[in-house]
């Protein structure tokens, strides 16, 4: 029947596009808030004092490391969605800051940064739970969980602190921003999955309670 698979392709896309809207509002407001990047940014930017190039190319290279690390765990192809959800975000970033909404509504450094951690983790959490273009850090994380038993935070927070200390070693700013993301995000992602599961009744295709054995990954 031609009709099948459309609830399917709902239960990935809706969760997917409104997850990628919030991440990209939560990037915007940590922006604007001028108290520190992410650690991806930290490492881009140091990065970029030593070697020439764009942040979004230091991003980028950082991206195909982690995807083709999955893939050879998996003994998968690579999968190339999070490079769709890597351009879609920084495009929506891109916008945001075009249209700069917090110049019409000044609000405090301590609230966009408050605003900024809880629209990346809720994001994050509904981008995973899609099963669809899943970051490539969050996707090595989970393929993390399912080889070691991790827990996603452990394995999500030693990405991005090896990130945040590499980055700070070559010259990359960080600030309270940064340790705001780095542990604000990373704690509230799991809590916000089970929120959307129990109240929302999201379906959890991308890191569901009892992860798949190692070599399984999400699709």
């Amino acid at each position: 029947m031609p009709a099948a698979p459309v609830r399917p392709a709902v239960d990935k896309a809706f969760p997917y596009l409104i997850g990628c809207f919030f991440f990209s509002l939560g990037a915007y407001f940590f922006i604007v808030s001028h108290l520190g990047t992410d650690p991806l940014d930290t490492f881009a930017l140091g990065l970029l004092r030593h070697v020439p190039g764009t942040i979004g190319i230091a991003q980028a290279a950082v991206a195909v490391t982690c995807v083709s690390i999955v893939a050879v765990w998996t003994r998968r192809r690579p999968v190339l969605s999070p490079m769709l959800t890597f351009f879609l975000c920084g495009s929506a970033i891109d916008g945001l800051l075009i249209l700069d909404p917090v110049r019409l509504a000044p609000a405090p450094a301590a609230t966009l940064l408050a605003a900024g951690t809880a629209c990346c983790a809720y994001g994050s959490a509904l981008i995973i739970m899609s099963g669809f273009g899943i970051r490539a850090m969050d996707l090595l994380a989970i393929a993390m969980v399912q080889r070691w038993r991790w827990p996603f935070w452990l394995a999500k927070g030693a990405l991005e602190l090896t990130l945040l200390a590499t980055g700070w070693l070559m010259g990359g700013p960080a600030g309270v921003g940064t340790l705001c993301f780095l542990i604000g995000v990373d704690l509230l992602i799991q809590p916000l999955m089970w929120l959307n599961a129990t109240v929302f009744r999201v379906r959890n295709l991308g890191l569901p309670p009892h992860p798949a054995p190692a070599g399984g990954g999400p699709t």
